[in-house]
């Protein structure tokens, strides 16, 4: 099965400045992706993900939460750090959005900014969760989807230009990026941040194409 594409990171800016002119939600869409390849979480994680996990009551910003089993795409907890400035500048900009329309708002305004603290982080364009479709293998396993989500990230790339990339892009683009920038991140703490089961499944994802190789190798001299 073939890889998502990374994304090299002038695609990524040009796609976000695209994302904020586009569309119906722009606030909405770019912390969407803003979160989306500045955590490497998964669709169904960021449609179930508790605004909760991401304030604190006083409505600050946590410094860590996690991705809990009961939303982890594997059902394994793992850590999550509200550290990339980008990322928490782009969520409180849509927060503050939600706040404007009353999207998910209760009568306590000194609590979570006066937003629901078990509502999910992001909602749909009506303000609403997004739906999750339930799917059981010939094996008897269940796994989820978020469809809307899903057509929503092509649909975001496809209007930057970007084919052939998902939501998947955003994950392995953050794991590439772990391994691969100015302070490179080893595999074993990749595999925690990224929630994955084996050292092997890691390295798997965050192999780099052979493109980015030849870019790499053109820029020795």
């Amino acid at each position: 099965m073939a890889k998502a594409p990374y994304i090299e990171d002038h695609r990524l800016r040009h796609m976000l400045k695209v994302a904020a002119v586009s569309g119906e939600f722009p606030i909405r869409n770019v912390a969407l992706l803003t979160c989306a390849y500045g955590t490497g979480m998964m669709l169904t994680e960021l449609a179930r993900f508790p605004l909760k996990a991401y304030l604190n009551a006083d409505g600050s910003v946590r410094d860590e939460s996690a991705v809990t089993p009961d939303i982890a795409y594997n059902g394994s907890e793992r850590p999550l750090y509200w550290a990339n400035r980008k990322v928490v500048e782009a969520i409180d900009k849509y927060l503050a959005h939600r706040i404007g329309h009353r999207h998910r708002v209760t009568t306590k305004k000194a609590a979570y900014r006066g937003l629901d603290p078990d509502a999910p982080l992001f909602l749909t364009d009506d303000g609403e969760p997004y739906k999750l479709t339930e799917r059981t293998t010939s094996s008897g396993a269940v796994s989820y989807s978020c469809d809307s989500l899903s057509q929503l990230f092509r649909k975001l790339h496809q209007q930057a230009g970007i084919d052939g990339a998902s939501a998947m892009s955003a994950r392995r683009t953050f794991g590439v990026r772990l391994a691969t920038g100015d302070r490179p991140v080893d595999l074993k703490h990749i595999k925690v941040l990224l929630g994955m089961k084996t050292l092997r499944a890691t390295k798997l994802l965050i192999d780099a194409d052979p493109v980015r190789l030849g870019k790499i190798a053109a820029g020795v001299f």
